[in-house]
């Protein structure tokens, strides 16, 4: 009976940890603490359960191929030091030869032989897979002399790197003749080991030290953020800076669709674009609600593939904790638990090549594109978004960054400085989630539309409007209970906010949920937006107070400028988008426009001022996601045209029936409007008539080619069809 109790309590602490996983916020942690004043003989028990984990045969493998903790310590001891020498950057400087024996070490005994500087280059999401920049060496070498086997790694070797930047997207920083690309390592996040390779997380950077990647403008505005939200916490009674600055945490959830791989391969365009530009929807698809949250069964691939996913990630020290079906037929989702961005950035690029790769072993495809299927959900990447003192004091939650600054007003004073954030920078943050897949999944009933608010509930929402006429009392969130009615379950307690999932940037207790992110994105540009926007706040505050002004004083009055974007309604609704249009909230529902504004003078004066990226950087950024939209849409469009003279039209003329003549017409239009793109020079018009040709044009001939489809006798269709890709549970 004792061994049942406390395996009972292990396992409902362990769900409450699932729990946050993929809805990280001070919930878990709060419930944890009710749960221990409430019940301490359970909690003891769970505290008596002392068998670790690693003694578990299936978890003993875990987190031993990352450099970090308690697996860094046992090689670094060995060689003098401690693995808190990791913690400070720097070790590369003065203790580099060190970490590279232990490393030398670490990766021996875990059978690697091979390093590698592992980079992010920019515009990388929909074709390059992993979406990193990785050159491979050995870390042996032979004697000059003696021709003996010798280690070849050391301190330089780890921490520095060179390649070729004029070969990546660089928006006209490299050419061929300036074409220098260095690496340096990011201490921030952890080396890793995979395939007999380990991997160190770098920086790209030009010859003058400009950012040719996506991880190094993040890393600046990281720092940005903390120095100045850093003064304004001094101001409101917490020094920050005395415990390390701030920090900002994000919990990353993967969307992904997996279908037959037989069935991918009779699919040209999902191999060449990961999208379907033509299909016509079968007589089921996602309106019985009947894929979400159902048994992962174990007469697919499915829930093996899933679980190896999984495994693979714990061995490295990412913990994919959740795993769960989606809404749409063949849509699944991975989430782990929330940390520093940067490890948790490169943790999800690591995560969405392990799908890939692992879903090839199951015989199936793993599909990361935004709207690979027209007519049901695409899939999106929600970043939970918090920021926290090093210590781990949140800033989002009320009691304890009140408690911290012994300072009730700190808590409205901070989120006025993010809502104000929020409605100056809606453009930014519309510009970061423009990728070319979400074009078709913003405001389509899965996603968020493009017009940027923020919901907050109603209770945050009418405690910051008595905070603007001049009431003083600290925020205390409400607690809902909840009397279910039934004699044997007792109540539970609600949180204060409801869950708005039309809302793009909803407040959830402790973190703001930035929904309408794209899932084969990288989200770096979207955290240094989102870390940008608010330290420019936090110094106009903290310069503010250091003028002589009152916290409460600025942050009301930039709630009554900005209240605006707060909105707490249904956002699908047309009739509110019209409304919150009308009040000037950002609504850019193009992405192409949305890129344009990263050189509005706004925008480039904002990352100059935090210095976060040159004009020279912001301007490049801009040129590079033109290209890369335009790019994928100039695949689309010769996927197409193939697809059409090679699949549709044959098989029309072998059945005798459909619309032919149509469809022999569709491929010169597409040709003339390919011919006018490459005959443009400057790269934003480029990208707006790549825009009209995917989502006007392309559109249309797609109707013609469903109708062929509708047409055609299905033993004379030779391309896969939805109910052969989407149904991997009917087969």
């Amino acid at each position: 009976k004792s061994i049942s109790m406390k395996l009972a309590a292990a396992l409902f602490l362990l769900s409450l940890g699932s729990a946050s996983a993929f809805a990280p916020n001070a919930r878990g942690a709060v419930v944890k603490r009710q749960f221990t004043d409430k019940s301490t003989t359970s909690f003891a028990a769970v505290a008596s359960f002392a068998k670790d984990p690693l003694t578990v045969p299936q978890f003993q493998d875990y987190g031993k191929n990352v450099f970090t903790g308690k697996v860094a310590d046992g090689y670094l001891q060995k060689h003098g030091v401690s693995s808190d020498v990791l913690k400070d950057h720097k070790w590369v400087e003065e203790q580099a030869d060190v970490v590279a024996a232990a490393v030398l070490e670490w990766a021996t005994d875990n059978g690697a032989d091979t390093f590698c500087h592992w980079f992010q280059p920019m515009a990388s999401s929909g074709f390059r897979h992993g979406q990193t920049g990785q050159v491979y060496n050995m870390m042996l070498k032979f004697d000059n002399d003696t021709n003996e086997l010798k280690f070849d790694f050391d301190g330089d070797a780890l921490t520095k790197g060179e390649t070729d930047g004029s070969s990546y997207p660089n928006g006209g920083l490299r050419d061929t003749h300036t074409a220098g690309g260095y690496l340096a390592v990011d201490t921030s996040s952890p080396i890793f080991l995979r395939d007999g390779v380990i991997y160190i997380p770098s920086v790209f950077v030009s010859y003058h030290g400009m950012s040719l990647d996506e991880k190094t403008p993040l890393l600046r505005a990281n720092d940005a953020m903390s120095e100045h939200g850093s003064r304004l916490l001094k101001h409101l009674g917490y020094d920050a800076e005395a415990t390390g600055g701030l920090k900002a945490n994000i919990g990353l959830e993967q969307e992904i669709f997996l279908i037959p791989r037989d069935e991918y391969y009779r699919r040209p365009d999902l191999q060449f674009t990961g999208r379907t530009i033509m299909g016509k929807l079968p007589a089921r698809d996602q309106e019985m609600c009947d894929h979400y949250m159902a048994p992962l069964t174990s007469h697919t691939p499915a829930l093996e593939c899933m679980k190896e996913i999984q495994h693979e990630c714990f061995k490295m020290g990412i913990p994919l904790k959740t795993r769960h079906r989606e809404v749409a037929p063949g849509q699944f989702e991975f989430a782990p638990l929330y940390g520093i961005n940067t490890v948790q950035i490169d943790q999800n690029l690591v995560v969405m090549q392990v799908i890939e790769e692992v879903a090839a072993k199951h015989g199936l495809a793993a599909l990361l594109q935004e709207k690979p299927f027209a007519g049901v959900n695409g899939s999106g990447k929600h970043n939970n978004w918090s920021l926290s003192t090093s210590s781990n004091v949140p800033l989002f939650l009320a009691g304890p960054i009140n408690k911290a600054t012994g300072n009730d007003m700190a808590f409205p004073v901070i989120m006025a400085a993010v809502v104000a954030a929020i409605d100056e920078h809606g453009d930014l943050m519309r510009m970061a989630i423009a990728s070319p897949g979400n074009d078709f999944r913003l405001g389509a009933m899965e996603a968020p539309p493009a017009i940027i608010s923020t919901y907050l509930g109603e209770d945050l929402t009418s405690y910051l409007e008595k905070f603007m006429e001049g009431e003083v009392e600290g925020y205390c969130p409400k607690k809902i209970d909840l009397d279910l009615g039934v004699k044997n379950i007792c109540p539970i307690k609600a949180p204060a906010e409801d869950r708005n999932r039309t809302s793009p940037f909803p407040y959830g207790g402790a973190r703001f949920e930035f929904r309408a992110v794209g899932s084969a994105q990288n989200v770096s540009m979207v955290n240094t937006v989102l870390n940008t926007m608010c330290a420019e706040k936090f110094k106009e505050f903290a310069d503010r107070i250091d003028a002589g002004e009152n916290a409460e004083d600025i942050a009301r009055e930039a709630l009554k400028k900005h209240f605006k974007v707060v909105f707490n309604g249904n956002s699908y609704d047309e009739d509110n988008q019209a409304m919150l249009t009308e009040k000037g909230l950002s609504n850019i529902p193009s992405g192409v426009e949305a890129i344009h504004v990263l050189s509005d003078e706004k925008n480039v004066d904002l990352f100059k001022n935090m210095g976060v990226m040159s004009p020279e950087e912001t301007e490049s950024r801009e040129a590079v996601l033109h290209d890369h939209y335009t790019g994928t849409v100039e695949v689309e469009a010769g996927t197409f045209i193939d697809m059409i003279n090679q699949h549709i039209i044959p098989s029309v003329k072998a059945a005798g029936q459909g619309p032919l003549e149509e469809l022999e017409g569709t491929v010169e239009t597409l040709k003339s409007a390919l011919s006018e793109i490459h005959g443009t020079e400057d790269l934003y018009e480029k990208a707006k008539l790549a825009r009209v040709l995917r989502l006007e044009t392309m559109v249309d001939i797609r109707k013609i080619c469903d109708l062929a489809e509708e047409t055609v006798p299905a033993e004379l269709w030779t391309l896969a069809t939805y109910k052969e890709l989407l149904f991997l549970d009917s087969h």
